[in-house]
């Protein structure tokens, strides 16, 4: 294979994935859906030199995430050593587990900012949906972050169960006082891609959730700033993954692997390396991996010919695999894919019954049942 060129920018965002552990069970979570076979988990020590290592290579943003970063006792301590580093640092949760006592040691060791998670808007819902009994911690977990000033997104995953819910969940955002509100439409790879026939939305289902956020967009002013981020499956081009792949991010799960996107380890044929092995320098620079999908040299046709590949750089690989069992093959997403029918087919396809097909949480138990990707079965490709 033609080594690729050395890449032209250097991370800027740092994802620390510091833990798996969790005490939600949602069906559509991006850890790996083999998660537990994954147990070691970086040292203090290791993560405030990955920390170190980072931004020396540039970063400038962290983001503290898992699983549930509260479950690590360590975790104020992570911050204040990014905070000494420079960082602006993000704390990605759930709020399980955040108290008084937390939130002030928190704010004391220099977090500038938390987005929290709700599953809906309502009890019930939210509830069932991380198959524990979190919303009213939640609330109260808001509460604790607006009264330490820190500012504050609440985010909202929307999939065919709660899509209906969408001007509710805008309400729950701004009576807990949320300056934006992330509406993530689910991206089927993880748990959410063995969860797919039960949380796609249809097209009608997105477009009047759109209408909805539209009206309250214009209704509330910047009151409160709403993101839609939209559907892959529904769309005709696919997004530029995590704004190309090894560009920008670098996400170094719990036990020290580094990828490019959350969801890299799940693909065949590319060694993945760890901060126990290499300097972060190496990894970004002169890793097989991190130079696998740099650029466009890569790209198989109908990609390689196109006057738009430098839009969406190939569109997401983890998504090809999963849809193709094709980690080079052009996303399906696209309109000019060969293989997408595949997603059309896929749109068109009613939801399961529960007796047919149940929803399948994420548990230890569940997990290590799990092989590590779900993939379709291969396609040809036409180069």
């Amino acid at each position: 294979m033609t080594t690729a060129p050395e890449p032209r920018t250097l991370p800027l965002w740092l994802v620390a994935e510091v833990t798996y552990r969790c005490p939600l069970h949602c069906p559509f979570c991006s850890n790996p859906v083999d998660f537990a076979k994954h147990r070691s988990e970086l040292t203090t020590e290791e993560w405030c030199r990955v920390l170190q290592e980072a931004r020396e290579l540039g970063a400038v943003q962290l983001g503290l995430t898992g699983g549930e970063p509260l479950s690590r006792p360590d975790i104020e301590q992570l911050v204040a050593a990014a905070h000494e580093l420079g960082y602006y640092t993000n704390l990605i949760t759930s709020g399980i587990g955040l108290t008084a006592d937390r939130m002030r040691a928190l704010q004391q060791a220099g977090l500038d900012h938390v987005q929290l998670s709700f599953q809906d808007s309502t009890r019930e819902l939210n509830d069932f949906l991380s198959s524990t009994r979190t919303f009213e911690l939640k609330r109260r977990a808001a509460k604790l972050i607006k009264d330490h000033g820190l500012p504050m997104v609440m985010n909202c995953v929307v999939h065919r169960l709660n899509i209906e819910h969408v001007g509710r969940i805008i309400d729950l955002a701004l009576e807990i006082d949320a300056q934006y509100l992330e509406l993530a439409n689910t991206q089927f790879y993880g748990w959410a891609h063995l969860n797919r026939a039960h949380l796609l939305p249809t097209r009608e289902q997105l477009q009047r959730a759109e209408a909805v956020v539209a009206d309250y967009r214009r209704r509330i002013g910047d009151g409160l700033r709403i993101l839609w981020v939209t559907s892959d499956l529904h769309e005709a081009r696919p997004k530029r993954c995590m704004n190309g792949w090894g560009t920008t991010f670098m996400v170094i799960a719990p036990d020290g692997t580094v990828m490019p996107c959350h969801a890299a380890r799940m693909l065949p044929g590319i060694e993945l390396p760890s901060v126990r092995e290499s300097s972060l320098r190496e990894v970004w620079l002169d890793s097989p991996a991190f130079n696998r999908f740099r650029g466009d040299r890569w790209m198989p046709e109908p990609c390689r010919s196109c006057p738009e590949k430098s839009k969406d750089l190939g569109g997401c690989r983890c998504q090809a695999f999963l849809l193709t069992g094709d980690i080079e093959a052009t996303d399906p997403v696209c309109d000019k894919s060969p293989a997408h029918a595949r997603v059309l087919q896929i749109t068109r396809q009613p939801a399961p019954a529960a007796h047919e097909q149940p929803l399948l949480f994420r548990t230890p138990e569940n997990s290590l049942r799990q092989p590590d990707a779900q993939p379709a079965t291969p396609i040809r490709r036409r180069i």
